[in-house]
């Protein structure tokens, strides 16, 4: 009988992890990133990063300054890519096909900017 709960335990332990595991997606959304130091500058990487964890859902941001893009790991429950993409847009950073905010772009610093 105790082998049978122990069992029965560890099988709706795995039952959790596998369900927690596909409540995760994961979407590249390309960008224009004009500086090389976006990770470190905080009104760069910092500030971009913000705006996307801001959004409920987000597990995990990967920005990318070389190949200009951005990784994001999200609940498609609680958001979706085109929240993600507006939330950049909205951050002063193109996403995709959606352009930045043109007011949210002129508060980047100038190293941010296109030169």
């Amino acid at each position: 009988m105790k082998h049978l709960l122990l069992v029965a335990a560890v099988l709706f332990l795995l039952a959790g992890i596998s369900a927690a595991q596909s409540r995760t997606a994961t979407v590249l959304i390309s960008t224009r990133i004009h500086c090389d130091h976006c990770k470190a500058c905080p009104t760069c990487g910092e500030h971009l990063e913000q705006a996307v964890y801001a959004l409920k859902g987000i597990k995990r941001v990967d920005l990318d300054e070389k190949s200009m893009t951005i990784q994001v790991v999200y609940n498609p429950a609680k958001t979706a890519p085109d929240q993600i993409r507006q939330a950049i847009a909205r951050a002063g950073y193109d996403a995709d096909e959606v352009k930045a905010d043109p007011a949210a772009y002129a508060q980047l610093d100038d190293c941010c900017k296109k030169q």
